[in-house]
């Protein structure tokens, strides 16, 4: 048994989808949910992947590292076996926050944001009280 720390899971952040009528889909995912396309992509590509969050991204990057794989570029993006493409975001550098009552539920306790962080939720009304 490892005794290496492992991060904590905080979330998803994004998710990058592969479709085969965009139309059609936005459509469908349009009767469900409220959102907005930030993007059209066509054809596949390398690029689709999700944004999972993690508490301290230096341990992944250890971990990684033990298993011999590498990251595709510096923003600690990497493939799992199967080839689907994972980027590990740090949640002090997302756009989304947690109450600090559920951050410390959640065992993460009080994690700030970076100071661009900030300035991006404060573009969309959303920075944290201080």
């Amino acid at each position: 048994m490892s005794n290496e720390k492992k991060v904590r899971a905080l979330g998803i952040n994004h998710v990058v989808l592969e479709v085969g009528d965009l139309d059609e889909a936005v459509e469908f995912y349009g009767k469900i949910f409220d959102f907005k396309l930030r993007g059209k992509t066509q054809g596949p590509d390398d690029k689709r992947h999700f944004g999972f969050v993690v508490d301290d991204r230096e341990p992944v990057r250890g971990a990684l590292e033990r298993l011999g794989i590498k990251s595709i570029n510096d923003r600690l993006n990497f493939r799992d076996p199967w080839g689907n493409r994972i980027e590990v975001v740090s949640y002090d550098d997302i756009q989304f926050t947690k109450a600090s009552h559920v951050l410390k539920g959640m065992g993460a306790g009080a994690l700030a944001k970076t100071a661009n962080a900030i300035e991006e939720l404060k573009k969309k009304n959303m920075a944290p009280e201080a």
